[in-house]
Order: C-alpha cells, then structure tokens, then sequence
C-alpha cells in the first residue's frame, strides 16, 4: 500500500482556454495532486531529502500553469501528471484541474490518475 502526498485547493491565475476572453484575460484555476509514495524512508532517516517536497512541487505546478498558457484542461493536466511522474519518490498520481468559472452553478474540470 501506498502513502498519499497531497496539495489541495492550489489556486492559480492563468490563461486557460479556447474562448477569446480565455485567452486575454487570466481564470481562476484550481488544482489538486495526490502523489502515492512511500513515506517509511523518510520517517525513519527524518532527512528532508528522503520525502516528496511538495512546496517545490505547488510552486513547480504553479509556474508551468502559468507559463503555458494552455488551450485545452487536458493538455494542463497531463503537463502536470508528467512534472509529478519525474520525481524519483513518485510512484503514481491523480490530478485533478477545476475552472470555477467556466459553467455558471457548477464546478467543471478534469482528473486523471498515472503510474509509473
């Protein structure tokens, strides 16, 4: 059995869509991860370099959201998938992208899970 690495409710500014507004101005967009993983090295070493570094990370997910300016939720969530999958300690991930904005009275946006 796997342990679970998680980031909740990341919010992030950025261009995401097809629709010309999308494209101009910046959504709200929020992401989730859940990394499976093996804690017991790090529990028992208690060296920070034996566990998943999940501020680099949101900061990583961060930074490529923005910078890539997507079109599709797709393309997004499986960058993202992707980013998480080359961490060493990383065994598999579910991700998990909303725009709150994007349907009015209701909360639309994708998951997906990858292994390794």
């Amino acid at each position: 059995m796997s342990d679970i690495v998680f980031i909740e409710q990341l919010e992030v500014q950025a261009i995401l869509g097809i629709l010309p507004e999308e494209r101009t101005t910046p959504q709200r967009v929020v992401i989730e991860l859940q990394l499976e993983t093996d804690s017991r090295p790090a529990a028992q070493s208690k060296n920070i370099d034996d566990t998943l570094d999940y501020a680099a990370l949101a900061e990583q997910v961060r930074t490529l959201t923005v910078a890539g300016e997507y079109l599709l939720i797709e393309t997004l969530i499986n960058d993202i998938a992707d980013l998480c999958l080359r961490l060493p300690l990383a065994q598999a991930v579910t991700v998990r992208v909303c725009k709150p904005q994007a349907v009015s009275d209701a909360l639309v946006g994708l998951q997906i899970y990858r292994a390794k």
